[in-house]
C-alpha cells in the first residue's frame, strides 16, 4: 500500500523531503523539548526531530479529531506504520525519518505501541480510577519517550532508564497540571476519581474553575508529586552519564521552570497561564547548558551538583 493511500493528507507536504517535513512539525510545534535540539549533534537532532514529529502527528489525531471512531482509526494506520518501519518498508515522510533514525540508535518497536495505546487512552477519554491508571499513562505517552530519547543521546548505565521514566512521569504531570481547564474542555480529566473524592472535587468543580479549599488541597497534592517526581529523577540519574544526558536535564529544567510558575499561583491555571515564554525558555536552556559544561569541565559535583532550578 502506499503512502497516498495510509497517508492521503501527506500529499500536501510531498514536495518537502522527509527531514525536511519532520523539521516543519518539529519547529512549528513550540514545545519545549525543541529547544534542547541545539545542542545535539547532527544525527542526534534528525533523530530527536523525527521522534519528536511522530508525537505531535500522533498527538493531534487524538487531540484534534472529534471523531472518535475516525482517531482510532488513524491510530491503527499509524501503528500499521510502526510494523512498515520496523520492516524497512515505510509510506509516511516521518516513517522515513524514523527509519533512518532506526538505523543508528537501538528502539524498540513496542515502545512505539506503548505511545498509541496513550493515544487511544485520550481518544476514549475514560476517565481515571485509580492512581495506577494515571501512573500507566503516564508511562506510555511520556516514560516511554524518554526511553526512546536516552538512545539518541546514548548512555552506559541501565539505571538511566528509569531516570527516564521517572522524568517522563515528572514532564506528564507538569502538562496535566498546566492544562487541567483545557483538558476539561476536550472532556478529559486526568487527575484519578479516587483522589477527587477523597478531595471531595467534582468534575462540575474542575469544569467550573472554583478554586475551593478542596480544589487547592487536590493541585497541591499532585503538585507535592510533581515535585518529588522530578527530585527523584535526579537521584535517578548516573554520574557516569551527566554528560551524554544534558540535553535531558536542559528539557527537565524548562519544565521544572513551567511547574515552579505554577507553584508560584498555587496551580489556579483558570486565573493565570502556566506556561513561560519563548525567550524565558531560551535563557533557560543556555543557563542549564552551561552550567553543565562547567560541570563537565570540573567534574566537581560537590562545586555544580545537579539541579533543575536557573
Amino acid at each position: 500500500m502506499t503512502s497516498k493511500q495510509l497517508f492521503p493528507e501527506a500529499q500536501s507536504s510531498e514536495a518537502l523531503s522527509p527531514e525536511a517535513y519532520c523539521k516543519q512539525k518539529t519547529r512549528a510545534s513550540g514545545s519545549s523539548f525543541a529547544y534542547a535540539f541545539g545542542f545535539l549533534d547532527k544525527n542526534q537532532c534528525r533523530a530527536m526531530m523525527a521522534l519528536y514529529a511522530f508525537c505531535r502527528e500522533v498527538d493531534d489525531i487524538a487531540d484534534e479529531i472529534e471523531d472518535k471512531k475516525e482517531a482510532t482509526r488513524q491510530i491503527s494506520v499509524w501503528h500499521d506504520e510502526i510494523e512498515y518501519i520496523f520492516q524497512g518498508q515505510p509510506t509516511h515522510p516521518i516513517g522515513h525519518e524514523l527509519y533512518w533514525a532506526k538505523q543508528y540508535f537501538d528502539w524498540d518497536k513496542e515502545l512505539f505501541f506503548e505511545m498509541l495505546d496513550g493515544m487511544r487512552t485520550d481518544i476514549s477519554g475514560r476517565a481515571f480510577i485509580k492512581e495506577s491508571d494515571l501512573s500507566l499513562y503516564c508511562y506510555r505517552v511520556a516514560g516511554v519517550v524518554g526511553l526512546l530519547t536516552i538512545e539518541i543521546f546514548g548512555y552506559q548505565h541501565r539505571q538511566s532508564r528509569h531516570f527516564a521514566t521517572t522524568l517522563g512521569n515528572a514532564l506528564q504531570l507538569t502538562n496535566i497540571l498546566r492544562d487541567v481547564q483545557e483538558d476539561m474542555q476536550r472532556g478529559r480529566i486526568y487527575l484519578p476519581q479516587s483522589e477527587r473524592a477523597r478531595f471531595k472535587v467534582t468534575d462540575q468543580d474542575i469544569h467550573d474553575g472554583k478554586m475551593t479549599e478542596n480544589m487547592q488541597s487536590l493541585l497541591t497534592y499532585y503538585g507535592e508529586k510533581t515535585e518529588s517526581a522530578y527530585q527523584q529523577a535526579l537521584e535517578q540519574l548516573p554520574i557516569e552519564d551527566r554528560i551524554s544526558l544534558r540535553p535531558a536535564i536542559i528539557m527537565a529544567a524548562i519544565y521544572y521552570a513551567q511547574f515552579k510558575r505554577m507553584q508560584a499561583f498555587n496551580f489556579d491555571i483558570w486565573q493565570h497561564s502556566g506556561r513561560i515564554s519563548s525567550l524565558r525558555k531560551i535563557i533557560i536552556a543556555w543557563k542549564a547548558w552551561r552550567y553543565e559544561k562547567k560541570y563537565e569541565k570540573s567534574l566537581n559535583l560537590e562545586k555544580h551538583p545537579l539541579k533543575l532550578n536557573f
